[in-house]
């Protein structure tokens, strides 16, 4: 079915002016150039006119496409489903997050032992426009206070409050400079341990997003007289999480600097001399996280001498005689454990699909707990000791490609797993199929992807949109999304593929497509998208490409080393300029991840793929779509500007046909948004890639 157009497409495109710069800059015995520099300075009068210019444009082309107000009723009826998270216990209490079919942001409710419901915070009553976002929360042990973190047009600087749970009070508020705070209560709910920022006005201008501590606070005291009880002397990019022991005897802190995959661990005996002692160095080269469970013992969870991880335990007094109870599996990542009234709960994901086994506290195997089907786990919980009731219970949060984030409840006692609460819409969803294909990669590695259709087989070559991530250890299982629902339901396949990088194969997955083996990940891209082209799923004249973030990356390279293979992209909040990204807002905390321009040898392996430097003259690029967000405090939109322009200038497409175009949104930032601009978003980037692939939506 089609549907006419409101308004009538450009005729013709005429690209706003961007000056090339004669700009060339010698690094390493390098010449780099650099024509678009000035597009870094959003400030600049020049890159105000050119950004307004594109905004005209870009409205001009998308408010034209045909389908756009079928496709977002649509969205917005896929959206109705909400979804649920798993229950935190507190003395009988369970707090949890709920969105109904027509809230556009998550609301956290609280259940009484008796079963009665109330909500207890909801971001769209304290801020009606949406600009909101709930970054994170955390009740007291006893469940009488709730602390939470909010933050405001997609900044995520995250503004730290208190409220009493029974009153619902503001008790203290807001403590800035909390971005994604762990909250660590202290039994009695006067104290707890939180991380947050020095104050920026104390620090040099390239280190003000930095400079995390761990503080200890005391609830309505003024935070600059919170202890501080860790970060002095470490790199001042260390982010940290914390999690104290239900008793409140035990602290363990454990931090890295940046995004490095190499943690440090610390431990500390509140009930003695509270003093942190190290027992896991970040020099010793592995990813680790530790808590003392409800049994007593100190559980770490590493990949120490075990890429796809392993669990050991220790006793909390002497935090260096380790014991490994449950090992590693050649064919399956351990995410995660549990302690289930004695047991032992395990997650692992096995090619991106989660499981969970049940162990002994010795670590013998008992045997799996069953889930719903072809999935991914998000989040377990259990109940606390001063919980009457559950006490063999293991609540988890669960989605699959249609079933929206959900809660089921496995039982010890019976054995069984049953839906605890589905999300809370109902809708009538599109019939599909999933399966997992596994292919080849350039150097024969095998790469699985996930392919979503209306066909078990291909039919027909369709309209095909191609994602992945493949950085910074970051996986993506099967997952509930109203796009990859709404793109199948109109006749398209849509294809999610475990690219290197990930850790969908533990983490010599995850380093065979960093620093100097980065071409790998893309290798695995380009192998996905030939392989859907043999198999007769598509054609690349039907295929689209979409990613975000590390995501960006990935499509801005794939676009620029085979411009032929792609019919259109939507690249969004992107990395680009791989020669300057250290230089903008989170940037630096990446060069682990991608090697640094500052080293001779690690420019070169940036300037091999980076996109903006591999934009080639005279070459017919497919359709581009640029998508950012003026707020985001991790990616700088300027890598999209100097891209845009780059790619305007030198593409020889027929711009009606094949347009480079750039999409800005203000107040909203790099990840957490409301679901009414994440549909206007959708519905943008779809109608934009159905055009150019020839779907009717």
């Amino acid at each position: 079915m089609t549907e006419a157009p409101s308004t009538s497409r450009p005729a013709t495109i005429t690209y706003p002016s961007a000056e090339r710069l004669n700009l060339v800059e010698h690094l390493h015995g390098r010449a780099v150039a650099d024509p678009y520099r000035w597009l870094e300075d959003a400030g600049d009068p020049r890159t105000e006119a050119w950004s307004a210019a594109q905004d005209g444009l870009t409205r001009s082309w998308l408010d034209a496409m045909p389908g756009r107000k079928r496709l977002g009723t649509r969205l917005r009826e896929l959206m109705r489903t909400g979804s649920v998270s798993t229950p935190t216990w507190r003395a009988g209490r369970a707090f949890f997050t709920r969105r109904g079919p027509e809230q556009d942001h998550p609301v956290v409710y609280l259940r009484e032992p008796d079963g009665t419901e109330r909500v207890l915070l909801d971001v769209s009553e304290l801020d009606p426009s949406g600009k909101t976002t709930l970054d994170g929360w955390s009740p007291s042990l006893e469940g009488t206070r709730l602390a939470y973190q909010v933050s405001v047009g997609g900044n995520e600087h995250s503004l730290l409050h208190v409220i009493d749970v029974d009153s619902g009070e503001l008790i203290e508020g807001p403590i800035d400079r909390c971005r994604y705070s762990p909250i660590g209560w202290l039994p009695g709910g006067e104290e707890f341990f939180y991380v947050r920022q020095l104050d920026p006005a104390l620090l040099p201008d390239d280190e003000k997003l930095f400079h995390r501590r761990v503080w200890r606070h005391h609830v309505g005291t003024d935070p600059a007289t919170d202890v501080n009880v860790l970060g002095d002397g470490l790199d001042h990019t260390y982010y940290y999480g914390l999690n104290l022991s239900h008793d409140g005897r035990w602290l363990v802190v454990n931090g890295a600097p940046g995004t490095v995959r190499r943690d440090s661990v610390w431990i500390a005996d509140l009930h003695g001399t509270g003093e942190l002692r190290q027992v896991i160095s970040a020099d010793d080269g592995a990813q680790c996280s530790a808590f003392v469970a409800r049994d007593g013992r100190l559980y770490l969870h590493t990949s120490l001498g075990a890429p796809r991880f392993r669990i050991c335990v220790a006793d909390p007094r002497t935090p260096t005689e380790w014991t490994e109870i449950v090992s590693e599996e050649p064919d399956s990542v351990l995410d995660g454990v549990r302690w289930l009234n004695g047991k032992l709960a395990v997650l692992r994901t096995r090619h991106a699909v989660s499981e969970l086994h049940l162990h002994s506290p010795s670590g013998e195997y008992l045997g799996e707990i069953t889930l719903p089907g072809m999935g991914s786990v998000h989040g377990m919980s259990v109940v606390d000791a001063a919980t009457p009731h559950s006490q063999d219970s293991l609540w988890v949060g669960w989605t699959d490609f249609v079933t929206p984030l959900s809660v089921f409840r496995f039982s010890l006692s019976s054995g069984k797993t049953e839906l605890a609460e589905a999300a809370p819409g109902r809708i009538a969803l599109p019939r599909v199929t999933t399966q997992q294909i596994s292919y080849a990669s350039l150097d024969g590695t095998t790469v699985r992807m996930f392919v979503v259709s209306g066909e078990q087989k291909p039919d027909l070559p369709r309209p095909t949109l191609l994602t992945g991530y493949g950085g910074f250890a970051i996986g993506r299982g099967p997952g509930y999304s109203a796009t990859t629902l709404a793109w199948v339901e109109a006749g398209g396949v849509w294809v999610h593929v475990s690219l290197r990088g990930g850790d969908e194969e533990g983490e010599e997955w995850h380093q065979a497509g960093m620093r100097d083996k980065k071409q790998n990940v893309f290798d695995d891209f380009h192998a996905a998208a030939e392989r859907l082209v043999r198999d007769g799923w598509t054609t690349p004249q039907q295929l689209a490409i979409m990613g975000g973030s590390n995501g960006g990356l990935l499509v801005g390279a794939a676009l620029t080393q085979r411009p032929e293979l792609y019919a259109a992209v939507v690249c969004s909040a992107p990395l680009l300029d791989m020669v300057r990204y250290e230089k903008f807002l989170l940037g630096r905390l990446w060069a682990e991840e991608y090697g640094s321009a500052s080293v001779s040898e690690e420019l070169g392996w940036l300037l091999s793929y980076s996109p903006y430097h591999r934009v080639r003259p005279d070459v017919e690029y497919p359709s581009v779509l640029f998508t950012v967000f003026e707020s985001d405090s991790r990616v700088d939109p300027n890598h999209a500007r100097k891209m845009c322009a780059a790619l305007q200038h030198a593409s020889t497409s027929d711009p009606t046909k094949h347009p480079v175009l750039i999409r800005r949104e203000t107040e909203v930032g790099h990840a957490g948004r409301s679901v009414s601009r994440t549909v206007a978003l959708a519905v943008d980037q779809l109608t934009f890639l159905a055009n150019a692939t020839g779907m009717e939506l």
